[in-house]
């Protein structure tokens, strides 16, 4: 099949390094695995961070220009399905659903929420038009259950969901870890909920034992690097901030980490958690809503707070069979269900329904 593609929040090639502009990716290599034309259809940004009107109102009028752009143009004409990633409140799809019906062709969405709180107050259009941009849907494929439960919830009649875990854009795992270097962190340095995870992460490391000995290096950056480096100060050099890294690099330090430690506050899933689990990595992380979708290694008690992490870092460093044998179970269930071939069958029979 010829599908369009397009992502409302950030385009797959966007500069600004991201699990979504990953996960996209990944998923215009699953289509393309299995054989199907993919074209990306427009590189607008649809995205309202602030809950701004007044950006909200020019978006509008942009992407009624891109409709009709793309209704006149002639390659649009070979499409012979559209598929939208990550419909949201706050990057709803203002252009799919008018041309897949302009062009009378199947639109789908791939990991889609539902907000319906957000239908009053700064998103209120925003959140109206990606609601509306779901109940058009033939399939929405959900990532996590999290999401799956307000779909299933406001799902019109007839609209057929189907479960597509996250997945790393490759069809085989890396080398396993040695598990002899530092403890590592990946995650970018920005307010919100990032920086809730630095700033558990800095309170775990204090509650570690004084007499332990453990390293941890940080891949990551962002506006709020300095932030980050002052949180880390106490440490000294028992952590590194690696800045960011090229994906050939952080594979190095996968392949020697002892351990993944990222809290994981209001994750969506976290690729991080895939890519380190593919290497036998075990992953010390809070049980959280997404989180527990990929996470394939014990998950500590979110309202223990740092002690819980500290316990469970504490526990893998001075287990280091536990730790091997843990490292494998997640890279084995990585193997079964988070590659891309795994993928790319889900997507095929999903577009196959659609002939």
């Amino acid at each position: 099949m010829s599908i369009a593609f397009f992502a409302p929040l950030q385009p797959p090639g966007h500069p600004m390094p991201s699990g979504d502009r990953a996960m996209g990716r990944a998923l215009i290599a699953a289509l393309e695995a299995g054989g199907h034309c993919v074209t990306l259809a427009s590189d607008l940004r649809l995205h309202d961070r602030h809950g701004d009107t007044d950006h909200q109102d020019a978006l509008f009028a942009r992407a009624r220009d891109e409709v009709t752009r793309l209704l006149s143009d002639p390659q649009a004409k070979t499409w012979t399905a559209w598929l939208t990633y990550h419909n949201y409140y706050k990057a709803p799809d203002l252009i799919g659903p008018a041309v897949a019906r302009g062009l009378g062709i199947p639109y789908l969405q791939v990991e889609s929420t539902r907000a319906r709180k957000r239908l009053v107050g700064p998103w209120a259009r925003f959140a109206a038009a990606a609601e509306a941009a779901s109940d058009t849907a033939h399939t929405i494929l959900y990532v996590t259950e999290r999401d799956a439960e307000t779909l299933r919830r406001d799902a019109p009649e007839g609209q057929i969901l189907r479960h597509l875990p996250p997945f790393l854009a490759r069809s085989d795992l890396p080398e396993p870890s040695t598990l002899k270097g530092a403890m590592l962190s990946v995650g970018m340095m920005r307010a919100g909920d990032k920086m809730e995870s630095y700033a558990l992460t800095a309170r775990t490391l204090a509650s570690l034992p004084k007499a332990l000995y453990w390293r941890l290096e940080i891949a990551g950056d962002g506006p709020k690097r300095d932030a980050v480096a002052a949180m880390m100060e106490p440490f000294g050099d028992r952590v590194r901030l690696l800045g960011a890294l090229d994906a050939d690099t952080l594979a190095t330090k996968y392949g020697q980490a002892s351990l993944l430690l990222w809290p994981g506050v209001n994750e969506a899933f976290g690729l991080s958690y895939l890519e380190a689990q593919a290497a036998g990595v075990p992953v010390v992380a809070q049980n959280r809503p997404g989180v527990r979708d990929v996470v394939h290694t014990p998950l500590t008690d979110v309202t223990a707070g740092p002690t819980s992490l500290a316990s469970e870092v504490l526990h893998l460093i001075t287990h280091p069979k536990e730790q091997r044998e843990l490292g494998a179970t997640a890279r084995a269930a990585v193997a079964d269900r988070h590659l891309l071939t795994h993928a790319t069958n889900t997507l095929t029979k999903t577009l196959e329904g659609l002939r």
